[in-house]
Protein backbone atom coordinates (compact mmCIF):
# COMPACT_ATOMS: atom_id res chain seq x y z
CA UNK A 1 0.00 0.00 0.00
CA UNK A 2 2.47 2.15 1.11
CA UNK A 3 5.37 1.01 -1.58
CA UNK A 4 7.00 4.62 -1.45
CA UNK A 5 7.67 5.18 2.37
CA UNK A 6 9.38 1.19 2.16
CA UNK A 7 11.82 2.33 -0.54
CA UNK A 8 12.55 5.44 1.13
CA UNK A 9 12.83 4.01 4.66
CA UNK A 10 15.11 1.07 3.04
CA UNK A 11 17.47 3.68 1.11
CA UNK A 12 17.65 5.43 4.61
CA UNK A 13 18.70 2.57 6.71
CA UNK A 14 22.45 3.01 6.30
CA UNK A 15 21.98 6.70 7.05
CA UNK A 16 19.91 5.83 10.17
CA UNK A 17 22.05 2.97 11.58
CA UNK A 18 25.47 4.93 11.96
CA UNK A 19 23.04 8.01 13.60
CA UNK A 20 21.87 5.62 16.54
CA UNK A 21 25.96 4.95 17.03
CA UNK A 22 26.59 8.29 16.66
CA UNK A 23 24.18 8.54 19.27
CA UNK A 24 25.25 5.96 21.31
CA UNK A 25 28.57 7.19 21.42
CA UNK A 26 27.24 10.70 23.26
CA UNK A 27 27.53 9.31 27.10
CA UNK A 28 24.66 11.02 28.19
CA UNK A 29 24.57 9.49 31.45
CA UNK A 30 22.05 11.57 33.60
CA UNK A 31 22.15 9.31 36.66
CA UNK A 32 23.39 11.13 40.28
CA UNK A 33 27.14 11.26 40.48
CA UNK A 34 27.22 12.28 36.29
CA UNK A 35 28.38 15.66 35.23
CA UNK A 36 24.87 17.01 34.14
CA UNK A 37 27.16 19.04 31.78
CA UNK A 38 27.84 15.73 29.87
CA UNK A 39 23.98 15.28 29.03
CA UNK A 40 23.76 18.96 28.21
CA UNK A 41 26.44 18.80 25.47
CA UNK A 42 25.00 16.25 23.99
CA UNK A 43 21.66 17.96 24.05
CA UNK A 44 23.39 20.61 22.37
CA UNK A 45 25.04 18.24 19.56
CA UNK A 46 21.52 16.92 18.73
CA UNK A 47 20.04 20.48 18.32
CA UNK A 48 22.58 21.19 16.08
CA UNK A 49 22.06 18.23 14.47
CA UNK A 50 18.24 18.96 14.36
CA UNK A 51 19.01 21.82 12.36
CA UNK A 52 20.93 20.70 9.69
CA UNK A 53 18.09 18.40 9.19
CA UNK A 54 16.18 21.31 8.21
CA UNK A 55 13.81 21.61 11.67
CA UNK A 56 12.60 24.49 13.09
CA UNK A 57 12.65 26.41 16.48
CA UNK A 58 15.75 23.93 17.11
CA UNK A 59 16.27 24.13 21.09
CA UNK A 60 16.91 23.03 24.67
CA UNK A 61 14.17 23.49 26.90
CA UNK A 62 15.62 24.34 29.93
CA UNK A 63 15.12 21.91 33.41
CA UNK A 64 15.60 22.63 37.16
CA UNK A 65 18.29 19.75 37.05
CA UNK A 66 20.40 21.22 34.43
CA UNK A 67 19.67 18.25 31.83
CA UNK A 68 17.80 19.80 29.20
CA UNK A 69 14.94 18.36 27.06
CA UNK A 70 15.62 19.39 23.39
CA UNK A 71 13.12 20.60 21.07
CA UNK A 72 12.29 21.32 17.92
CA UNK A 73 9.31 21.04 15.33
CA UNK A 74 8.09 20.47 11.27
CA UNK A 75 4.84 22.39 10.76
CA UNK A 76 2.59 20.35 8.28
CA UNK A 77 -0.11 21.17 5.99
CA UNK A 78 -3.14 23.53 6.83
CA UNK A 79 -5.53 22.37 9.04
CA UNK A 80 -3.09 18.67 9.82
CA UNK A 81 -2.78 17.51 13.36
CA UNK A 82 0.08 18.09 15.46
CA UNK A 83 2.07 14.59 16.79
CA UNK A 84 4.32 15.07 19.52
CA UNK A 85 7.22 12.66 19.10
CA UNK A 86 8.70 11.85 22.56
CA UNK A 87 12.02 9.98 23.40
CA UNK A 88 15.03 10.31 25.56
CA UNK A 89 18.67 10.84 24.91
CA UNK A 90 19.65 9.95 28.14
CA UNK A 91 21.01 6.74 29.53
CA UNK A 92 21.60 4.26 32.58
CA UNK A 93 25.06 4.32 33.48
CA UNK A 94 26.87 1.72 32.13
CA UNK A 95 27.39 -0.90 34.56
CA UNK A 96 29.79 -3.46 35.41
CA UNK A 97 32.66 -2.67 32.30
CA UNK A 98 34.04 -6.43 32.52
CA UNK A 99 30.99 -7.28 31.58
CA UNK A 100 30.74 -5.76 28.41
CA UNK A 101 31.81 -7.43 25.26
CA UNK A 102 32.11 -4.27 23.54
CA UNK A 103 32.34 -0.99 24.89
CA UNK A 104 29.29 0.39 26.14
CA UNK A 105 30.06 4.11 24.25
CA UNK A 106 31.53 2.24 21.17
CA UNK A 107 28.96 1.03 19.27
CA UNK A 108 29.35 -2.13 17.06
CA UNK A 109 27.09 -4.17 14.92
CA UNK A 110 26.84 -7.95 15.68
CA UNK A 111 24.82 -10.41 13.68
CA UNK A 112 21.92 -7.73 13.27
CA UNK A 113 22.29 -5.90 16.30
CA UNK A 114 23.61 -2.79 17.05
CA UNK A 115 25.43 -2.87 20.91
CA UNK A 116 26.18 0.03 23.29
CA UNK A 117 24.57 1.86 26.03
CA UNK A 118 21.38 3.57 24.85
CA UNK A 119 21.01 1.50 21.59
CA UNK A 120 17.53 0.76 22.49
CA UNK A 121 16.97 2.64 25.31
CA UNK A 122 15.81 5.26 23.75
CA UNK A 123 18.56 6.56 21.41
CA UNK A 124 16.09 3.57 18.93
CA UNK A 125 13.14 5.89 19.95
CA UNK A 126 15.08 9.04 18.62
CA UNK A 127 15.80 7.63 15.30
CA UNK A 128 12.45 5.69 15.08
CA UNK A 129 11.04 9.38 15.23
CA UNK A 130 13.66 10.83 13.15
CA UNK A 131 13.58 8.22 10.13
CA UNK A 132 9.49 8.31 10.17
CA UNK A 133 9.67 12.31 9.33
CA UNK A 134 12.21 11.91 6.91
CA UNK A 135 10.76 9.22 4.87
CA UNK A 136 7.94 11.86 3.95
CA UNK A 137 10.78 14.07 2.61
CA UNK A 138 9.16 17.85 1.65
CA UNK A 139 5.55 16.18 1.95
CA UNK A 140 5.34 15.61 5.36
CA UNK A 141 1.06 15.19 6.08
CA UNK A 142 1.23 15.91 9.55
CA UNK A 143 2.71 18.78 11.89
CA UNK A 144 5.22 17.61 14.23
CA UNK A 145 7.24 18.83 17.61
CA UNK A 146 9.89 16.85 18.74
CA UNK A 147 10.53 16.24 22.44
CA UNK A 148 13.50 14.76 23.50
CA UNK A 149 13.82 14.86 27.39
CA UNK A 150 17.50 14.58 29.27
CA UNK A 151 16.66 13.03 32.44
CA UNK A 152 14.24 10.41 32.02
CA UNK A 153 16.73 7.57 33.33
CA UNK A 154 16.83 10.04 36.52
CA UNK A 155 13.30 10.11 37.64
CA UNK A 156 11.89 12.95 35.05
CA UNK A 157 12.45 14.95 38.46
CA UNK A 158 12.48 18.60 36.20
CA UNK A 159 9.95 17.73 33.68
CA UNK A 160 6.87 19.29 35.21
CA UNK A 161 8.33 22.48 35.12
CA UNK A 162 9.24 22.05 31.63
CA UNK A 163 6.17 21.54 30.71
CA UNK A 164 4.65 24.60 32.89
CA UNK A 165 7.78 26.61 31.49
CA UNK A 166 7.09 26.18 27.76
CA UNK A 167 3.41 25.52 27.96
CA UNK A 168 2.90 28.06 24.89
CA UNK A 169 5.07 25.70 22.60
CA UNK A 170 3.73 22.42 22.95
CA UNK A 171 0.36 22.12 20.84
CA UNK A 172 0.02 17.98 20.12
CA UNK A 173 -3.49 16.73 19.19
CA UNK A 174 -1.41 13.38 19.69
CA UNK A 175 1.38 12.10 21.70
CA UNK A 176 3.52 9.09 20.67
CA UNK A 177 6.10 7.79 23.20
CA UNK A 178 8.71 6.29 22.00
CA UNK A 179 9.77 4.70 24.79
CA UNK A 180 8.19 1.11 24.77
CA UNK A 181 9.11 -1.64 22.93
CA UNK A 182 7.76 -4.93 20.98
CA UNK A 183 6.32 -8.14 22.45
CA UNK A 184 9.11 -10.06 20.99
CA UNK A 185 11.60 -9.32 17.60
CA UNK A 186 9.29 -8.63 15.22
CA UNK A 187 5.78 -8.52 16.52
CA UNK A 188 4.75 -4.93 18.07
CA UNK A 189 2.98 -3.99 20.64
CA UNK A 190 1.55 -0.97 22.24
CA UNK A 191 1.97 -0.47 25.84
CA UNK A 192 -1.78 -0.27 27.85
CA UNK A 193 -0.31 -0.20 31.28
CA UNK A 194 3.12 0.59 33.39
CA UNK A 195 3.77 -0.27 36.95
CA UNK A 196 4.20 2.75 38.96
CA UNK A 197 7.33 3.00 41.29
CA UNK A 198 8.39 3.99 45.13
CA UNK A 199 11.34 3.91 46.97
CA UNK A 200 13.45 5.06 50.00
CA UNK A 201 16.91 5.26 50.97
CA UNK A 202 17.46 4.12 54.53
CA UNK A 203 19.85 4.50 57.31
CA UNK A 204 19.94 1.74 60.17
CA UNK A 205 22.24 2.70 62.95
CA UNK A 206 23.31 0.83 65.90
CA UNK A 207 26.58 2.20 67.37
CA UNK A 208 27.79 5.87 67.71
CA UNK A 209 31.00 4.41 65.71
CA UNK A 210 32.76 0.70 65.57
CA UNK A 211 33.79 -1.27 67.72
CA UNK A 212 35.71 -4.36 67.99
CA UNK A 213 33.90 -7.34 67.14
CA UNK A 214 35.82 -9.67 69.75
CA UNK A 215 35.16 -7.37 72.72
CA UNK A 216 31.40 -6.59 71.96
CA UNK A 217 30.17 -8.93 69.59
CA UNK A 218 26.87 -10.75 70.96
CA UNK A 219 26.31 -8.14 73.11
CA UNK A 220 25.28 -5.29 70.77
CA UNK A 221 23.74 -6.04 67.78
CA UNK A 222 25.83 -4.52 64.24
CA UNK A 223 24.00 -2.83 61.54
CA UNK A 224 24.37 -4.78 59.26
CA UNK A 225 22.38 -7.67 61.24
CA UNK A 226 19.49 -4.91 61.26
CA UNK A 227 19.54 -3.73 58.13
CA UNK A 228 19.76 -7.47 56.90
CA UNK A 229 16.45 -8.42 59.13
CA UNK A 230 14.35 -5.36 57.74
CA UNK A 231 15.02 -6.00 54.16
CA UNK A 232 14.32 -10.10 55.10
CA UNK A 233 10.63 -9.07 55.92
CA UNK A 234 9.73 -7.26 52.66
CA UNK A 235 8.92 -10.82 51.41
CA UNK A 236 7.07 -14.00 53.04
CA UNK A 237 8.95 -17.21 52.21
CA UNK A 238 7.23 -18.18 48.97
CA UNK A 239 9.27 -14.68 47.91
CA UNK A 240 5.79 -12.65 47.57
CA UNK A 241 5.69 -9.04 49.01
CA UNK A 242 4.52 -8.87 52.61
CA UNK A 243 3.92 -5.52 52.71
CA UNK A 244 0.46 -4.66 53.50
CA UNK A 245 -2.49 -2.65 52.06
CA UNK A 246 -0.81 -2.78 48.07
CA UNK A 247 -3.07 -3.47 45.69
CA UNK A 248 -2.57 -6.59 42.74
CA UNK A 249 -4.26 -7.75 39.88
CA UNK A 250 -4.75 -9.94 36.59
CA UNK A 251 -3.81 -8.74 32.96
CA UNK A 252 -6.14 -9.50 30.23
CA UNK A 253 -6.48 -12.82 28.85
CA UNK A 254 -4.60 -14.46 26.00
CA UNK A 255 -1.62 -13.20 26.91
CA UNK A 256 1.11 -15.47 29.03
CA UNK A 257 4.79 -15.79 29.19
CA UNK A 258 6.07 -19.14 29.37
CA UNK A 259 8.03 -20.25 32.31
CA UNK A 260 11.63 -21.15 30.22
CA UNK A 261 10.97 -17.69 28.27
CA UNK A 262 10.72 -16.00 31.30
CA UNK A 263 13.86 -18.04 33.06
CA UNK A 264 15.94 -17.17 30.12
CA UNK A 265 15.39 -13.33 29.37
CA UNK A 266 15.64 -12.54 33.05
CA UNK A 267 19.32 -14.76 32.92
CA UNK A 268 17.95 -16.62 35.56
CA UNK A 269 20.93 -19.34 37.17
CA UNK A 270 20.18 -23.01 37.28
CA UNK A 271 18.35 -24.36 40.27
CA UNK A 272 17.02 -20.03 41.27
CA UNK A 273 13.27 -20.23 41.80
CA UNK A 274 10.72 -18.30 40.24
CA UNK A 275 9.39 -15.98 43.15
CA UNK A 276 5.65 -14.47 44.07
CA UNK A 277 2.20 -15.79 42.85
CA UNK A 278 0.12 -15.82 39.93
CA UNK A 279 1.12 -15.97 36.66
CA UNK A 280 4.03 -14.86 35.49
CA UNK A 281 2.42 -11.86 33.40
CA UNK A 282 0.71 -10.81 36.66
CA UNK A 283 3.93 -10.76 38.55
CA UNK A 284 5.69 -8.57 36.28
CA UNK A 285 2.67 -6.46 34.80
CA UNK A 286 -0.13 -6.08 37.57
CA UNK A 287 0.96 -7.23 40.99
CA UNK A 288 3.67 -5.46 43.05
CA UNK A 289 7.35 -6.11 43.26
CA UNK A 290 10.17 -5.25 45.59
CA UNK A 291 13.84 -4.75 44.98
CA UNK A 292 16.77 -3.75 47.26
CA UNK A 293 18.85 -1.75 44.52
CA UNK A 294 21.88 -1.05 46.72
CA UNK A 295 23.45 -1.61 49.76
CA UNK A 296 26.13 0.88 51.33
CA UNK A 297 28.54 -1.40 54.04
CA UNK A 298 32.31 -2.21 54.17
CA UNK A 299 32.82 -4.24 51.02
CA UNK A 300 34.45 -7.76 51.72
CA UNK A 301 38.20 -6.64 50.65
CA UNK A 302 38.12 -4.34 53.63
CA UNK A 303 36.38 -6.26 55.97
CA UNK A 304 37.76 -6.12 59.65
CA UNK A 305 36.83 -7.66 62.81
CA UNK A 306 34.43 -4.53 63.80
CA UNK A 307 30.71 -4.41 64.50
CA UNK A 308 29.63 -2.01 61.99
CA UNK A 309 27.91 0.93 63.67
CA UNK A 310 25.73 2.35 60.18
CA UNK A 311 24.12 0.74 57.12
CA UNK A 312 22.43 1.92 54.32
CA UNK A 313 20.06 0.74 51.71
CA UNK A 314 17.52 1.72 48.68
CA UNK A 315 14.45 0.07 48.58
CA UNK A 316 12.34 0.12 45.24
CA UNK A 317 8.98 -0.91 44.67
CA UNK A 318 6.96 -1.28 41.23
CA UNK A 319 2.86 -0.78 42.16
CA UNK A 320 0.73 -2.20 39.78
CA UNK A 321 -1.91 0.12 38.01
CA UNK A 322 -5.19 1.25 40.46
CA UNK A 323 -2.27 1.70 43.28
CA UNK A 324 -2.02 5.61 44.43
CA UNK A 325 1.31 6.07 44.93
CA UNK A 326 1.29 7.78 47.81
CA UNK A 327 -0.62 5.09 49.96
CA UNK A 328 2.24 2.95 48.69
CA UNK A 329 5.08 4.39 49.77
CA UNK A 330 3.43 5.00 53.30
CA UNK A 331 2.80 1.18 52.78
CA UNK A 332 6.36 0.87 52.44
CA UNK A 333 7.63 3.22 54.90
CA UNK A 334 5.15 1.76 58.01
CA UNK A 335 6.07 -2.21 57.14
CA UNK A 336 10.42 -0.72 57.45
CA UNK A 337 9.55 1.26 60.54
CA UNK A 338 7.36 -2.03 62.60
CA UNK A 339 10.26 -4.47 61.16
CA UNK A 340 12.80 -2.44 62.47
CA UNK A 341 14.74 -5.70 64.99
CA UNK A 342 16.05 -4.23 68.41
CA UNK A 343 15.75 -0.68 68.86
CA UNK A 344 17.93 0.22 65.78
CA UNK A 345 17.84 3.76 64.96
CA UNK A 346 16.26 4.34 61.37
CA UNK A 347 16.48 7.27 59.26
CA UNK A 348 14.61 7.95 55.77
CA UNK A 349 17.29 9.99 53.50
CA UNK A 350 15.30 10.11 50.55
CA UNK A 351 11.85 9.14 49.28
CA UNK A 352 10.81 8.67 45.67
CA UNK A 353 7.32 7.94 43.58
CA UNK A 354 6.01 7.63 40.44
CA UNK A 355 2.00 6.74 39.44
CA UNK A 356 1.42 3.50 37.67
CA UNK A 357 -0.17 4.05 34.17
CA UNK A 358 -3.20 2.89 32.13
CA UNK A 359 -3.46 4.01 28.53
CA UNK A 360 -6.10 3.98 26.35
CA UNK A 361 -6.11 1.72 23.32
CA UNK A 362 -9.67 2.72 21.91
CA UNK A 363 -8.90 5.82 19.78
CA UNK A 364 -8.08 7.07 16.42
CA UNK A 365 -3.99 7.08 16.99
CA UNK A 366 -4.18 3.28 18.09
CA UNK A 367 -6.29 2.86 14.97
CA UNK A 368 -4.08 4.67 12.53
CA UNK A 369 -0.61 2.93 13.70
CA UNK A 370 -2.31 -0.64 14.00
CA UNK A 371 -2.95 -0.49 10.19
CA UNK A 372 0.57 0.89 9.99
CA UNK A 373 2.26 -2.01 12.31
CA UNK A 374 0.59 -4.73 10.31
CA UNK A 375 1.82 -3.00 6.96
CA UNK A 376 4.96 -2.77 8.24
CA UNK A 377 5.38 -6.11 10.29
CA UNK A 378 3.03 -8.32 8.62
CA UNK A 379 1.55 -9.32 12.06
CA UNK A 380 -1.45 -7.78 14.54
CA UNK A 381 0.19 -5.62 17.22
CA UNK A 382 -0.02 -7.33 20.91
CA UNK A 383 -1.46 -4.99 23.68
CA UNK A 384 0.47 -5.38 26.46
CA UNK A 385 1.68 -4.36 29.68
CA UNK A 386 5.08 -3.20 31.61
CA UNK A 387 6.86 -3.60 34.68
CA UNK A 388 9.18 -0.94 34.28
CA UNK A 389 7.71 2.52 34.81
CA UNK A 390 7.02 5.15 33.01
CA UNK A 391 5.56 8.14 35.56
CA UNK A 392 5.80 10.97 33.61
CA UNK A 393 2.81 9.74 30.93
CA UNK A 394 0.51 11.18 33.57
CA UNK A 395 2.09 14.84 33.17
CA UNK A 396 1.15 14.37 29.46
CA UNK A 397 -2.12 13.13 30.51
CA UNK A 398 -3.00 15.44 32.80
CA UNK A 399 -1.78 19.11 30.90
CA UNK A 400 -2.93 17.49 27.57
CA UNK A 401 -6.23 15.72 28.47
CA UNK A 402 -7.39 15.27 24.75
CA UNK A 403 -4.73 13.83 22.97
CA UNK A 404 -4.45 10.08 22.67
CA UNK A 405 -1.63 8.80 24.04
CA UNK A 406 0.62 5.87 22.53
CA UNK A 407 4.08 4.00 23.76
CA UNK A 408 5.40 2.60 21.17
CA UNK A 409 9.30 1.89 20.42
CA UNK A 410 12.18 -0.44 18.75
CA UNK A 411 13.53 -2.75 21.55
CA UNK A 412 12.82 -6.27 22.61
CA UNK A 413 12.60 -8.47 25.07
CA UNK A 414 16.21 -9.49 24.10
CA UNK A 415 17.30 -5.42 24.46
CA UNK A 416 18.90 -6.10 27.72
CA UNK A 417 18.08 -2.26 28.90
CA UNK A 418 19.61 -1.14 32.14
CA UNK A 419 22.08 -3.92 31.35
CA UNK A 420 25.56 -4.81 30.02
CA UNK A 421 25.45 -5.58 26.10
CA UNK A 422 21.98 -3.21 25.45
CA UNK A 423 21.16 -3.92 21.52
CA UNK A 424 18.81 -2.81 19.13
CA UNK A 425 17.60 -5.15 15.88
CA UNK A 426 18.32 -3.96 12.94
CA UNK A 427 15.66 -5.19 10.95
CA UNK A 428 13.09 -3.98 13.90
CA UNK A 429 14.37 -0.88 14.27
CA UNK A 430 13.15 -0.52 10.07
CA UNK A 431 10.15 -1.97 11.03
CA UNK A 432 9.55 0.70 13.69
CA UNK A 433 10.68 3.54 11.28
CA UNK A 434 8.38 2.17 8.64
CA UNK A 435 5.24 1.82 11.00
CA UNK A 436 5.59 5.39 12.10
CA UNK A 437 5.98 7.03 8.75
CA UNK A 438 3.07 5.09 7.29
CA UNK A 439 0.92 6.01 11.00
CA UNK A 440 1.71 9.35 10.35
CA UNK A 441 0.53 9.61 6.52
CA UNK A 442 -2.92 7.53 7.90
CA UNK A 443 -3.40 10.72 10.54
CA UNK A 444 -2.75 13.12 7.93
CA UNK A 445 -5.29 11.54 5.80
Amino acid sequence: MHEDLKTAVAADMPRLKELLMSLVRLESVSADGYDPGVVRRAGEKIVSMLEGAGYENAQLLESSTGRPAVFAERPGPEGAPTVLLYAHYDVQPPGPLPEWESGPFDPVERDGRIYGRGSSDDKAGIVMHLGAVAAHGDHLPVGVQLFLEGEEEGGSVGLSGILEKYSDLLRPDVIVIGDGGNWEVGVPAFLTSLRGVVGVKIEVRTLRAAVHSGLYGGMVPDALMALARILASLHDDEGAVAIDGLVAGEPGEGLEIPEPLARRLAGAVDGVELIGEGSIASRLWTRPSVSILAIDAPPVAEAINQLVPVARAKVSLRIAPGQDAGEALGALKKHIEANVPWGARLEFLYEEKGEATVIDSDNFAVEAWSDAFREAYGTDPVEMGAGGSIPFISMFAERYPDAPILVVGAGDPTSAIHAPNESQDVADLERSVLSEAIALRLLGE
